[in-house]
């Protein structure tokens, strides 16, 4: 692992929290003067934080069972409030002042609130803030949540260029077998997320937390592609971020592939998928091995409305995505000019806007 300049830790619920639902201000604090200390070596730090929802409903006296999402997004604007006025207590003991920012989705899906996200994080940080970040569990509801907060840290990682993501939960990274069961071993280097690797995942995690073991593969996932280092660690085990950043061995790490550049990264991970393209094998080898645009003669099939600017789903012949892009053409249009040559485009349609149905620079690979 190079030096590190920009991390994002995320803390998952079950380490924020007791069985109770009261906040674990023990375990807060341990995190926060770590934190607070890289912060004044000169690195920047980011912090996406659950435990708003949990918070809140352990405030309220109820429990999480069978809550419904008005229930939740009201706990979750108490539970807020309550962890954004701990972190800031506790970080001020150390100097260091710390600011809010609620992301949504619908935050990464838009290129311009990506873009906007992005500036104000920088902005943050370039007035040496650390900002404590959630999805806004207040206005969120299944359409345009994250999932989890597994997923928005590797985002914000991937947005603003981080060198490397801590994902902190109640297990010491990801084992070849069930952790409680003897024998079981701890898996401390991942160079590639394949089938086996998810299934591994499968049925692993926490109970307290909306993510469990399949959600950090996701989100490892997300930050190879964008070229960090992602640990998976144990949040109780001791001074666990400082060891992490001088390059202990700590937890699982999974090492980044190519860095997409940032416009792909927000194609591949951010923007909402509108439509799908299936493509014939040619087409296949040309995206993947001969870094080609997609013409219109590789498609074999169209589904979904989407509209021109819409980013959608490239899907081989047994259904497998390799890639998304942005189409130059309507569903409607691409429908009409698929399999055919570019040059018949014009004759077809009664007007030719592009070559390609998705450029090259436009496509992000899978």
């Amino acid at each position: 692992m190079g030096p590190i300049r920009r991390l994002v830790l995320k803390v998952g619920s079950s380490s924020l929290t007791y069985s109770t639902g009261k906040l674990n201000i023990e375990q807060i604090e341990k995190l926060v003067r770590q934190m607070a200390d890289l912060h004044n070596r000169g690195l920047d730090v980011l912090l996406v934080t659950s435990g708003a929802v949990g918070a809140g409903l352990g405030k309220l006296g109820l429990d999480k069972k069978r809550r419904t999402m008005p229930e939740k997004q009201a706990a979750a604007a108490i539970g807020q409030g309550m962890l954004l006025h701990m972190y800031e207590k506790i970080f001020a003991e150390y100097g260091v002042v710390v600011g809010q920012v609620l992301l949504t989705r619908e935050d990464f899906a838009d290129r311009r609130r990506f873009l906007n996200a992005r500036n104000t994080l920088q902005a943050l940080l370039n007035f040496n803030i650390v900002p404590v970040i959630n999805e806004n569990d207040t206005v969120a509801v299944d359409e345009i949540k994250l999932g989890d907060n597994d997923n928005l840290a590797a985002m914000v990682a991937g947005l603003v260029d981080a060198d490397l993501l801590i994902l902190l939960s109640d297990v010491d990274g990801l084992y070849d077998g069930d952790p409680g069961i003897p024998g079981s071993r701890m898996l401390g280097e991942i160079y590639e997320i394949n089938e086996d690797i998810e299934s591994l995942a499968k049925g692993a995690g926490s109970k307290v937390g909306t993510g469990g073991m399949v959600t950090k593969i996701q989100a490892a996932r997300i930050a190879m592609h964008s070229g960090l280092v992602t640990v998976i660690a144990r949040a109780s085990e001791n001074d666990v971020v400082r060891r992490i950043v001088i390059g202990e061995p700590l937890g699982t790490s999974f090492w980044p592939s190519a860095r997409l550049v940032q416009k792909k990264k927000w194609i591949a991970y951010g923007a909402t998928v509108c439509g799908r393209i299936h493509v014939d094998e040619g087409a296949v080898r040309a995206l993947q091995k001969g870094g080609k645009s997609l013409l219109p003669s590789g498609i074999t099939a169209v589904y979904g409305g989407f509209d021109v600017g819409n980013t959608i789903s490239i899907v081989d012949a047994n259904g497998k995505e390799i890639a998304r892009g942005i189409v130059n053409y309507c569903a409607t249009d691409v429908d009409k000019i698929k399999g055919c040559k570019t040059s018949d485009i014009t004759a077809i349609l009664g007007h030719k806007d592009y070559d390609e149905v998705i450029h090259r620079d436009n496509l992000a690979l899978e």
